[in-house]
């Protein structure tokens, strides 16, 4: 009697931890390509985009003009799949070392990204073509917020950063650990950089380098048993 009550509970158990398990993976799928994603569509308007100079216009610049509506959408998909992502994230590290403020940090990210997308930036630098050179003296409500919205996104990923480096520093991997530590670093150096001159150029190598390390991130984690499917079997 007993073996026939408990066999199709463990039959329910099984699916819901393989569902479980699907549903981590696709969020954490998130992670790995939204790097390629928004990368690849900044790389195509660079190349593209009559007047944008990225040696002196920073990419939120792309998100003007009669086209600006790409950029726009760029940052709004790339938050959404930063924030499932995190959510994903939680998934596999609830309960472990980091899975508090590691997925937070990351959602912060994306919610940054979103509100990037959302809050679009004042023309300056001349871009769009045939607006005004330099930066403006007065800054719009939505410029303002856009001004926030990225760099606090930035900031929250190479936080991030460290978290995990804590992390994997309690697990003993070192390389993992000087992987994340080295992205924070070279991330702060590149924004924090004296010289006014090429800054768009820092910021740009500075986002590559962090979605480069999302990926890996997201790689990593894939392979790891989700806390939340491992409570659900038991």
């Amino acid at each position: 009697m007993d073996t026939t009550i408990s066999a199709p509970h463990a039959g329910v158990a099984a699916t819901q931890s393989s569902a479980d398990a699907t549903r981590t993976r696709a969020l954490l799928s998130s992670g790995v390509v939204v790097g390629p994603l928004f990368v690849g569509v900044v790389l195509l308007q660079i190349l593209t985009r009559p007047g944008f100079d990225l040696g002196r216009h920073p990419i939120s610049l792309l998100s003007l003009g009669d086209l600006g509506w790409i950029q726009i959408a760029n940052f709004i998909v790339a938050g959404l799949l930063a924030m499932s992502f995190a959510i994903g994230a939680r998934r596999v590290l609830r309960g472990s070392r980091g899975g508090t403020w590691g997925p937070l940090l990351l959602g912060l990210f994306g919610a940054g990204l979103v509100a990037g997308g959302v809050f679009v930036a004042d023309p300056a630098l001349g871009f769009p073509p045939g607006t005004p050179d330099g930066i403006p003296d007065q800054f719009s409500w939505h410029g303002t917020l856009h001004a926030f919205a990225p760099p606090g996104a930035f900031m929250a990923l190479i936080a991030a950063t460290f978290v995990f480096a804590r992390r994997f520093s309690a697990l003993r991997l070192a390389g993992w650990t000087a992987y994340s530590l080295a992205t924070g670093i070279v991330a702060i150096a590149l924004v924090a950089w004296p010289d006014p001159n090429g800054f768009s150029v820092r910021l740009f190598v500075g986002v590559v380098i962090g979605f480069v390390w999302l990926a890996a991130i997201a790689l990593r984690l894939r392979g790891e048993p989700s806390q939340e499917g491992t409570s659900a079997a038991r």
